[in-house]
């Protein structure tokens, strides 16, 4: 495929004013957004992207998972589509770009080729996949593992919230589910723009990370089961403490990611106590373990460590004990010709970059599986996401965008 002329740039203007317009929608408490999954938040920016992809002539095809896929046609009716995207949900606490880069960076991609008036011969599909974060309905990257074949559709609707709320009957109560079945769709390639989540790029000084890999992970799920009393008058050799054995375990936790190094991490993010009062001694502890590794053997070594000694620790305390998986996936390598797009669009366009390998779980990780699959990277200030306080500039906005427009361009081929 014939590449683009490096004078050609999205509109960076543009790309971050639809960036600012979408984070008025569920806005946080501190400067970012809280649009989760499947809120009335959610399905409000799903409707804003919507208008702006029917702006653009876009064709939107929803499927019964609510994964949301905008057309431009090509000039070829036989030619695959190409994919780019992310995703429009939130943490609760998360930044204005976690995922809204890559999908409104998409949608910049087909004005861009509006505005110039270039044709593809294979069409190009902007995409939005729902529930990414999977931080209300877990695991992470749900409707994308479903698309993936990853997960059957009936498991993945019967997650629930912490309010026991379905991820099925909340998806009907806002309206997004479609009626296309998921995973139908044939992809000749997929790209995903996101910033790094990390502090490399920016301490490195460069604009692009060209993701060669990516880790691979372990969401684990612990309960741990004592007995509630009360905290005043119980002996301290006769308790049954969840909330011991929970901290207990977040050390063990840490302990086994520091003997993993390097290329290794593992934390408890999500911990709940029960009945989670000042004076009861917790009898129910429920928590998540997420371990990552680029390294299979690593990601293997501290699940089988963490379970045997998670036991040992449930046992010396009395506490019953399960471990249930909620979220896997093994380490990532990205498509050879993709990842070479990308860093041949970075030189063609002068823009400083390296390779880099995502810390974070991606849709592009299950898209992998079936299809040529690479990721653009640009930088985030501090390596902050997750939180509020996430910042990216809009240069380093447009850097990834214009890496992004040339990839998918070349990738579908100008038509002259």
């Amino acid at each position: 495929m014939a590449a683009p002329g490096e004078n050609l740039r999205i509109n960076p203007d543009r790309l971050w004013d639809t960036l600012m317009e979408m984070a008025k929608i569920g806005p946080g408490v501190a400067g970012g957004n809280n649009r989760q999954t499947l809120t009335d938040a959610d399905s409000e920016g799903r409707h804003l992207f919507a208008g702006w992809c029917a702006k653009a002539g876009l064709k939107m095809g929803v499927d019964s998972m609510g994964n949301m896929f905008a057309r431009r046609e090509g000039t070829d009716p036989d030619a695959l589509p190409v994919y780019v995207g992310s995703h429009l949900d939130t943490q609760p606490t998360g930044g204005k770009y976690d995922g809204v880069l890559g999908v409104l960076g998409g949608l910049e991609v087909i004005r861009s080729l509006n505005d110039l008036n270039i044709r593809t011969k294979h069409p190009i599909v902007v995409t939005n996949w729902t529930n990414e974060e999977g931080t209300r309905f877990a695991p992470a990257m749900l409707a994308s593992g479903v698309f993936a074949g990853e997960h059957t559709e009936d498991w993945a609707k019967a997650r629930t919230d912490a309010d026991g709320k379905t991820f099925g009957d909340e998806l009907r109560r806002v309206g997004w589910e479609g009626d296309e079945r998921v995973g139908t769709r044939k992809m000749h390639a997929f790209f995903e723009l996101h910033i790094e989540q990390g502090p490399i790029l920016e301490a490195e000084g460069k604009q692009i990370g060209v993701v060669t890999h990516g880790q691979g992970l372990w969401w684990l799920q612990v309960t741990l089961t004592g007995k509630d009393a009360h905290t005043g008058s119980t002996p301290m050799n006769i308790r049954v403490n969840a909330g011991l054995g929970m901290a207990r375990i977040t050390e063990a936790v840490h302990r086994i990611a520091m003997d993993h190094q390097p290329d290794a991490v593992g934390a408890v993010g999500q911990a709940n106590v029960y009945p989670n009062s000042r004076n009861v001694i917790p009898g129910k502890a429920v928590f998540t373990i997420d371990f990552r590794s680029p390294d299979l053997g690593k990601l293997t070594s501290m699940r089988e460590k963490l379970e045997a000694e998670a036991a040992e620790i449930a046992a010396d305390l009395g506490l019953g004990i399960e471990i249930e998986p909620v979220g896997h996936f093994d380490p990532v390598t990205f498509d050879e010709g993709c990842v070479t797009a990308v860093r041949d669009a970075a030189e063609r366009l002068g823009y400083s970059h390296m390779n880099i390998v995502s810390g974070a779980g991606h849709d592009a990780c299950w898209m992998n599986r079936l299809f040529p699959t690479a990721m653009v990277m640009c930088p985030c200030v501090d390596g902050l996401s997750h939180n509020e306080a996430e910042e990216i500039s809009k240069e380093w906005a447009a850097a990834g965008a214009d890496v992004l427009f040339h990839a998918v361009v070349e990738t579908a081929g100008i038509v002259s």
